[in-house]
This record gives C-alpha cells, structure tokens and sequence, in this order.
C-alpha cells in the first residue's frame, strides 16, 4: 500500500512516497523530497505567509512530479493522496490541500486529510514500530505540547504552553542576540562553548501543578540581562545562549516528567516518550530526555532530525495509518489554520494548533 504526502504548512513545500510492509510494522519511505523556504524569510527574521504561499506554488507540482519519479512510481500505482490540512498559516495549507484534492478528483484515488501534528505524534510508528499508548512532546515554532496518544484520532492533551511555543523563544532570543533566522540551531552552536551557569535565568512552571509551558518570562529575562550588558561581546552571547537553553532543557524535563505522571494516572504506563516537530532536533533536549527517560525505565523515541522537522513522509505515514483503518475524507473539507488534536481541551495557547 502506498500513500502520497503533501507538506505545506509552514516553510517548507514537501512531498513524499511511503508504503507498509507486508505482515509487519512500521514503514518504508520511498521519496522525500523538501525545499526550504528559509533564505526567502531569513531577511524578515520569520516566516513571512505571503512569501511562503507565493513559494510553495511554485515548485509544488514540479516536487510532486520528482517524488514520483524518484519513488519509482507512476501515479496510478499510489492508493491514496494526504495532505497536511492544518494547523498552519491558511494560505499554504489550502495550497496543499487543493493539489491533493485535484490528484484525487483526477485519479479516482482517495483524498485524506492529515492533521499536521498528529503526523509528528505518529512518527515513531513509522520508524521505531511504537505500540499504542505513549506519550508524545510536540514543540516547534508553532506549537509546544504533550499529548497521551491512545490511537489513531485518540489524543489526550496533558499540557500546552499558556504563552510562547519554544521554537518561537528560540528565534526571539536569537534575534536579541542579533543571530540570522531560524534561531534553534544557531544558539544551539553558540551553547556549545557558553557557560550556562553564568546567568540565572528563571525556569517557569518549575515544579507546577499539571504540565503546562510556560515561557515568556524566561525570554523577557534574557532581553533584561542584554539590557544590562549594553552590547554583549562573544563570550556574553556564548554565554546567554548557554544559559537560556540550560533554562528550557529544564523546563522540558520538569514538564515532561509531570506529563508522563498525568498520563500514567489516567491511561496506565506509556509504551514510551515520543519528540517531534523542529525543535525536537536539538541535542541538548534529546540528551536531557534521553535521561530522564533512562531514569524512569521508559522508552525514549527520537526519530531522525529530519523527521522531525515538516517534511512530507510523515504526512504520507500518517495517512497510510488512517487509509488502512477506512479513514478518509470528502473533497469538501476545509482548510482550517487552527486544528487540536484533543477537540476536548481548551483554554490554553498552544500556538498553531
């Protein structure tokens, strides 16, 4: 069975091919192919939606074409089309959305509408064959929060960030610090030779009831010590990056741990702990949940980086899932810009879910 995946919800225009195999978990991934949008923003200091959408017409049918071809498939022989249908910047999701839409109409193939996030909470299904129940940290630009995932759409939400996700303090702080865009990886460089005790910053929600985020604070604290430094030199920026990552390390594993307790009260112990979305790639968040996960004897699931970064393999799995349990959708569903995986919960920002 093979599922094609379209990727457009944010930067990056993706497609890709991924099939089942026969008799056994898991996934094949037969053509991934993503073109990043991050030179057209990085002038901007973020993603600009008129630029993004305007990109994402342009090469959209040209990428279609090439995972086609680099899977070594003609059209005919996919057996359905997904797309991402939210949550995202609306002008990019319709734009992939309606070429899944038209691939379908034209091909008699069935259309799947795929939520963005419930394909990084998937993604360990794919790669590391991860049984139901577990619990995923989903955190990027545009989301922070840890869902129990019972199954496919069935999502508890355990906690959210009640302000900034933590891709976007990352890309705030960077911007302090006068670094290009995307900030992650840049102050996760500069980290490297920093000292992270040198400022205190504070840790929100530390030790908190429940396991909501919460990080605006901590991101006005470091505008404040920039304030004070006047111009910071290089090792003051090395050092401010050290000592902001050491502070959201922190507030992950603390939330995480709270997380993992909820989910444990309320559906038993997780199979395991699952990251996604941009943000996940940081080595410094793996390595902070890879310990705590080896402290509490759970399975820790860190799929490659670029998986966890939007692509359209993870699109394409997520539809597969959905395909083989009779899942599909009419060509008349919408685009929507907000969409929670846990219809249930409210009350709390969670970014672009």
């Amino acid at each position: 069975m093979r599922v094609l995946g379209i990727e457009t919800t944010c930067d990056e225009t993706a497609v890709a091919v991924v099939s089942d195999r026969l008799g056994m978990d898991g996934g094949d991934i037969l053509s991934n192919e993503v073109l990043s949008q991050i030179a057209q923003h990085a002038a901007y200091g973020g993603v600009v939606p008129e630029i993004a959408a305007r990109a994402h017409i342009d090469v959209l049918d040209r990428l279609i074409v090439r995972a086609l071809a680099n899977a070594k498939v003609e059209l005919d022989d996919i057996d359905a089309i997904a797309a991402a249908a939210g949550p995202g910047l609306i002008g990019g999701v319709l734009i992939g959305v309606t070429a899944a839409k038209g691939l379908a109409l034209a091909t008699g193939k069935p259309f799947i509408a795929v939520n963005h996030l419930e394909a990084h909470a998937l993604t360990a299904r794919l790669t590391d064959h991860l049984d139901f129940p577990y619990v995923a940290l989903l955190i990027s630009g545009g989301h922070t929060q840890l869902v129990a995932v019972k199954g496919i759409g069935e999502y508890r939400r355990l906690g959210s960030t009640v302000d900034d996700a933590a891709g976007e303090a990352f890309d705030k702080v960077a911007k302090m610090l006068g670094l290009g865009y995307p900030g992650g990886p840049q102050i996760e460089q500069l980290a490297q030779d920093g000292d992270a005790h040198r400022f205190d910053f504070p840790r929100p929600m530390l030790g908190r009831a429940g396991a909501d985020f919460s990080l605006s604070g901590l991101k006005t604290a470091v505008r404040q010590e920039i304030l004070k430094i006047g111009t910071p030199g290089e090792q003051d920026t090395k050092d401010l990056a050290a000592s902001f990552q050491a502070a959201i390390v922190d507030v992950i594993v603390d939330r995480v741990r709270a997380g993992v307790r909820l989910f444990t009260e309320g559906e038993g112990r997780p199979s395991g702990l699952v990251i996604g979305g941009g943000v996940a790639a940081n080595g410094a968040i793996r390595r902070a949940l890879t310990r705590l996960c080896a402290e509490s004897g759970l399975r820790f699931v860190s799929p490659p980086a670029n998986l966890c970064s939007d692509n359209g393999a993870i699109i394409a799995w997520a539809g597969l899932e959905r395909f083989k349990r009779g899942m599909t959708d009419d060509l008349g569903f919408a685009a929507r810009p907000r969409w929670p995986l846990d219809a249930s919960a409210s009350g709390t920002h969670h970014g672009k879910a």
